[in-house]
């Protein structure tokens, strides 16, 4: 009966272990189900999701597609991957919404690397955007351009680089900096032509772009000094003004080039008065007598400018900032000045965790030289509880450094409680640190000591064994006086488990095996019980302590020796083997030894030097503070190191810049002079106001009267009357005195041209390519309102093809103005412009056109190398009509003279996508030279390039706002074809011009 209950209770346990894991894999069934409709869900809800911003992206409305930008920029910043809205984001690149064109952008910056090949679609988009009026599109078109990294536009990027840099917009040019990095990373061959641009942008006075373009330096030419020395000191003086990021970077290169400019400002016997302040009272005839006897140092004006702009930012908020000045101050500054920094960097102890390692890494090097500067502060490197354990052991680190006669007593009753800490690791970094203060100071070694061996008996294990290892360097330094020590902790050894400690002891014991005679053999007996259970390092410091014994006491550890050594030879450890083998013939003679047994004793128990317990900071002072090299102790990738102080100081005079006086440019006085302005305290505004209205007052023929006067004596010194240039235009309609209109020779405008374009031409316009004087041809006029339209005011205008006298930029246009009607038109003026931001000189109002009578009135008007037309409202004192101004092509340009070999040239840096050819038919009365350049001159304002060819024919031309080169080529081929060919970064304009070119080529 026993036996059957037992079969029946062990069945029932059986059963319920066997339900009781039935329910646990269906509850696992059941919870992998979930966790899987879970992830479906979720899937589904992020794919219906992503189907909805598609739906809104795609929508006609503005307010729905700038709510889903919201949402997917929302999605980014929360980390998820939203790559597969590209195709729909990028749609909406061309919206007009200013709005949504920044979030598109945003996205774009985020995704064009990955999505390249879809980014490249609208790369033309992004080409049209860099036009666009806001800097802010402008901006992030060239950033998204930058960051679709394919090859085959570096082209592109390099044009798109060139015009931001020369952008009135600060943050555009700060853009075109940040540009200048990535292309350099995606094709270093291009580093000759980045190089020209930063050299431009060094010498932007914005403080937006000072920063972004010296880090471009950094990165791309940071060996190329020459670059700074003109700028050095707008940058220094900048510093202070300049954000917070390009502080640092400005702070860094400006460090490493006073390292390669300025003397050393710390010999021994130099006396410094270079910014030392007299006392009131101080006797010139005492300083004298002071020159004579020490030559003083006399630091470099530039060296002491720098150190004096960049002590402010030491109160700065950022820490990165602080930290820059600091390292500054440490590898620049005289030794006496250093300390200013100190104050600054404890401040910096306050911030998170992550700074106050960097800072204290940096204390940690500066606190070995120059003991000085932080030894009043020392309380602020007492370590808290709750300190991170790297931060503690940076701080024991410092106050180690800062251990004197005088404090050493403070910080050893600190390293007392610090041993108590309940984290280990710091404990035994104190212990270390207990160790190091005993090396440094000779008065309180025996109580370091004395400390340590009280150690041994605490119940923490890592505490006493950490203890060991210092006692056994310490021992080092005085074995004699020390025996009871060691037979102290001989005694300990067997309640010692942590391997290092136990091979230190070991260690001790062989090597002053002499002093403990009795107590040596008895440590050696135990450790052959344990051997084979021991540690690697263990069992080699065994061996050893074997082998010394053998050689002192053969007698009792003979047999020991030889039993040890057999353990050894068959140990798994091969280290542990071959130095086994190694022992067994240095001590025991044999015939294979020879005479390697005679210095045995030499090898073995000769005296060892004492370890040097030095600071892990010591050497890291060869890498310059504040950088990832110093804080790694080892050569980052990138790091440029300091060069040594110049015996001799370079010249100076290389960063001395040429203060131009301002030159003032002459504008053609419009209207009434201004008569002087009088000093009274009241008449500005009163005067300024009595200036505009003498300015509106007064008819065109009167304005253009004076406006030609003010011509001449601008550029003749002459009156009109007696200027040989300029004479009255015979016509047969009779005018009246206040409607003559005069003519202009072709040699003023060259004296204009070469007092106004030359001054005024964009700095990147080449010295070889020079402004030539326009090429006259048909002129060609375009009605600009009719007389029906107008209500009897017609206007006709045209392009005279003459440099605009009011703005370089712009494209001179004269209109004829007509009074068909039979009463007096009034007030006739220039009102609002669509867009608003439309670059226009105006002429000035017309008071009064009588009937029949007409005017010529000419304007300025930038079109910002675009064929886009000139909306404006051309008014008279009642009405307003809107007119258009729509310029060719051609018109948009200005002749250039070139020789043929600088033609050439040129042509060959605008190839690949700068370029545009097609076959032309020509017709055959334009076959001959001087047919094709009347035809190419009735299209284009050009100049003729003399070709050494027949069969070439070269024409060049600059883009007046922007100074862009087109370079025309006709090639003549047989059958009356020829290839038409132009060079230009602006590939818009250059497919419109190849248009009208073969038109006008293939017309009879």
């Amino acid at each position: 009966m026993i036996t059957s209950r037992t079969t029946l209770d062990r069945n029932d346990e059986m059963c319920q272990t066997l339900v009781s894991l039935i329910w646990c894999y269906v509850a696992f069934l059941t919870s992998l189900q979930i966790k899987i409709k879970f992830h479906v869900i979720n899937s589904k809800s992020s794919v219906l999701r992503n189907d909805d911003l598609k739906e809104m992206l795609e929508s006609s409305k503005e307010s729905l597609k700038l709510e889903a930008m919201k949402r997917i920029v929302g999605l980014i910043a929360k980390g998820k991957n939203a790559s597969e809205l590209f195709p729909a984001v990028v749609k909406n690149v061309a919206s007009k919404n200013i709005e949504l064109k920044k979030l598109v952008y945003v996205y774009l910056v985020r995704y064009a690397e990955e999505q390249q090949d879809l980014a490249l679609l609208s790369i033309s988009t992004f080409q049209r955007a860099l036009k666009d009026p806001n800097q802010f599109i402008r901006a992030s078109a060239l950033r998204v351009l930058s960051s679709i990294r394919v090859p085959i536009i570096v082209p592109i990027m390099m044009l798109a680089i060139k015009e931001a840099a020369a952008d009135l917009s600060p943050y555009v040019r700060k853009t075109s900096a940040h540009a200048i990095q990535k292309l350099y990373s995606l094709d270093p061959e291009q580093k000759e032509q980045l190089i020209e641009v930063i050299e431009k942008l060094l010498k932007d006075k914005s403080t937006l772009v000072a920063g972004s373009v010296v880090m471009a330096f950094e990165e791309v030419c940071p060996d190329r000094i020459d670059l700074i020395h003109k700028n050095y000191r707008k940058l220094c003086n900048l510093l202070v003004d300049v954000e917070e990021w390009g502080q640092v970077v400005i702070i860094s290169m400006l460090t490493r080039y006073a390292r390669t400019q300025f003397i050393s400002p710390w010999k021994e016997d130099a006396v410094f008065d270079g910014n030392n302040e007299k006392t009131f009272y101080e006797s010139d005839s005492e300083e004298k007598k002071d020159q004579t006897e020490n030559k003083p140092y006399i630091m470099d004006p530039d060296h002491r400018l720098l150190l004096r702009n960049t002590k402010p930012l030491l109160q700065s908020r950022n820490t990165a900032v602080v930290m820059s000045v600091a390292q500054l101050y440490w590898h620049l500054a005289p030794k006496h000045e250093v300390s200013i920094v100190t104050k600054s960097l404890v401040r910096l102890l306050r911030s998170h965790r992550e700074v106050q390692y960097i800072v204290l890494q940096n204390i940690a090097t500066m606190s070995i030289q120059r003991k000085g500067m932080f030894e009043p502060f020392m309380k602020s490197f007492y370590v808290r509880s709750t300190d991170a354990t790297h931060i503690k052991t940076l701080k024991l680190e410092i106050l180690t450094n800062l251990a004197n006669e005088a404090n050493i007593s403070t910080i050893l009753r600190e390293f007392q409680t610090y041993v108590k800490s309940q984290d280990k690791a710091f404990a035994a970094a104190t212990i270390q640190a207990i160790g190091r203060c005993a090396t440094n100071i000779s008065e309180v070694t025996d109580t370091c000591l004395n400390g340590l061996v009280l150690l041994l008996s605490n119940r923490d294990e890592t505490v006493v064994a950490e203890s060991v290892v210092v006692i056994k360097k310490l021992l080092q330094t005085q074995p004699t006086q020390h025996s009871e020590i060691i037979k102290h902790m001989a005694k300990l050894f067997d309640n010692i488990t942590v391997p290092m400690a136990r091979a230190s002891i070991l260690w001790l014991m062989g090597e002053y095996c002499e002093r403990v005679p009795k107590i040596a053999p008895d440590v050696l007996r135990k450790m052959a019980k344990t051997f084979t259970a021991e540690e690697d390092i263990v069992k080699l410091q065994t061996v050893n302590l074997a082998a010394k014994l053998y050689l002192i006491n053969s007698k009792q550890t003979k047999l020991l020796t030889q039993y040890i050594l057999n353990l050894g030879k068959y140990d798994q450890n091969y280290d542990i083997r071959d130095r086994t083998r190694f022992i067994r013939q240095l001590i025991v003679p044999n015939e294979k030894s020879g005479a390697l047994n005679k210095y045995a004793r030499r090898i073995l128990l000769a005296p060892k030097p004492a370890p040097v317990l030095e600071s892990s900071f010591k050497d890291r002072d060869r890498y310059q503070l504040g950088t990832l090299s110093h804080s790694l102790n080892i050569k980052a990738s990138g790091y440029q190191e300091l060069c040594d102080w110049p015996a001799v100081a370079p010249d100076q005079s290389v960063r001395n810049v040429e203060v131009i006086d301002p030159v003032k440019e002459w504008a053609p006085s419009v209207g009434k002079a201004k008569q002087p302005k009088s000093d009274k305290f009241y008449s500005d505004d009163e005067d300024e106001k009595e200036d505009e209205g003498s300015e509106s007052s007064g008819s065109e023929g009167s304005g253009s009267s004076s406006s030609s006067e003010g011509l001449c004596q601008a550029v003749c010194g002459k009156d009109l009357v007696s200027c040989p240039h300029i004479g009255p235009l015979r016509d047969a309609s009779p005018r009246s005195d206040n409607q003559r209109v005069y003519f202009i020779s072709t040699q003023l405008l060259q004296k204009i041209k070469s007092r106004l374009i030359k001054s005024t031409l964009p700095s990147r316009v080449s010295c070889l390519v020079q402004v030539t004087t326009p090429s006259f041809g048909p002129v060609k006029t375009y009605e600009l309102l009719h007389h029906m339209t107008g209500k009897g005011l017609s206007a006709k205008y045209h392009f005279p093809r003459q440099p605009c006298l009011y703005q370089p930029s712009m494209v001179a246009v004269q209109v004829i103005l007509t009074n068909s009607s039979d009463h007096s038109l009034e007030e006739i003026h220039i009102g609002d412009r669509n867009p608003a931001s439309l670059n226009i000189h105006c002429f000035n109002t017309i008071e009064r056109l009588e009937p029949e009578a007409s005017v010529t009135v000419s304007m300025g008007v930038d079109f910002s190398d675009s064929t886009q037309a000139a909306n404006f409202q051309l008014c008279t004192n009642t009405d307003q009509f809107s007119v258009s101004i729509q310029p060719a092509v051609g018109e948009l340009l200005m002749p250039s003279t070139m020789a043929e070999q600088d033609f050439i040239k040129e042509q060959g840096k605008l190839q690949g996508m700068n370029e545009t050819s097609q076959t032309v038919t020509m017709a055959t009365a334009n076959t001959s030279s001087q047919a094709i350049s009347k035809q190419v001159l009735s299209v284009a304002n050009v100049g003729v390039v003399s070709s050494s060819q027949s069969n070439f024919h070269r024409f060049a031309g600059r883009t007046v706002s922007s100074g862009a080169l087109v370079l025309v080529t006709l090639e003549m081929k047989e059958s009356s074809s020829a290839q038409l060919t132009i060079n230009t970064e602006k590939s818009v304009m250059a497919s419109m011009l190849l248009r009208d070119l073969k038109q006008a080529l293939a017309q009879v």
